[in-house]
């Protein structure tokens, strides 16, 4: 279970960012301001989710999320590998969380009821044939009831994976 956290701003800046020879160009770093003075850079790297496969540019407004129990360098701007990153749609509402057996998010904000219509993917694009509870998950969806936690149909669900290939 990763216990996400957000970081929402405006792309400033975007510079490859080497990690290891022969690595070159298959690591950014994305510059974000959030408004308010706050900077974070983000190492993207392949294994950072791209909701929609949506190419960032600077200027776009983004929400780019971390794993927030992993230590941090002690440097300023706070530099964060990137997990998953969300071009932001005001059509369309984002949650990236871990959800329980009873698809409430860690947060205690958003319950999901699935419907036959909700598309339910891996990362890979591919249809997850299991029941996604217990999973760190991308849930994309419109409205949602005002209560606590909030409820919503989403319109699809992208299940985070573990990478483990043994």
């Amino acid at each position: 279970m990763i216990n996400f956290y957000a970081f929402q701003g405006t792309v400033t800046a975007i510079s490859d960012f080497g990690i290891n020879p022969g690595s070159e160009g298959c690591h950014q770093l994305f510059t974000m301001e959030n408004g308010f003075g706050s900077i974070v850079n983000f190492v993207v790297s392949p294994s950072t989710y791209f909701v929609d496969h949506e190419i960032i540019r600077v200027g776009d407004q983004v929400t780019g999320y971390y794993d927030g129990d992993l230590p941090a360098i002690l440097i300023y701007p706070p530099q964060y590998p990137a997990l998953v990153m969300v071009k932001d749609n005001p059509a369309q509402n984002v949650k990236v969380a871990h959800f329980d057996s009873q698809l409430v998010s860690s947060d205690q904000m958003l319950k999901l009821n699935l419907s036959p219509a909700t598309l339910v993917l891996s990362t890979n694009g591919q249809l997850f044939t299991k029941y996604p509870a217990n999973r760190d998950l991308i849930v994309l969806y419109g409205p949602s009831t005002r209560s606590i936690p909030a409820q919503t149909v989403p319109y699809r669900i992208i299940v985070l994976c573990p990478m483990n290939l043994n």
